[in-house]
């Protein structure tokens, strides 16, 4: 591999770019926060990267998201009409 594709690889790896749409640009176009954009990342890339961990990671950020999202369910359900 040259220098060119390695740094190539290195900003759009390949187990990104074998999507339709990369999960950058996805991310990007939908205005995904900062924890949406991370379960996004990790459950597009455990097959070609990392596996299991990768799915664990994504886990983790959904559970965040699903406790971010109870509160402000809880917040508003409490707020005066």
């Amino acid at each position: 591999m040259d220098a060119a594709q390695y740094l190539q690889d290195q900003i759009r790896p390949p187990y990104y770019t074998r999507f339709r749409i990369e999960p950058l640009t996805f991310i990007t176009v939908n205005h995904l926060d900062f924890l949406q954009g991370n379960i996004i990342k990790y459950v597009c890339r455990y097959d070609g990267k990392n596996g299991a961990e990768d799915l664990m990671k994504a886990r983790r950020y959904l559970d965040e998201l699903i406790s971010r999202t109870q509160m402000e369910e809880s917040e508003n359900a409490t707020e005066p009409r």
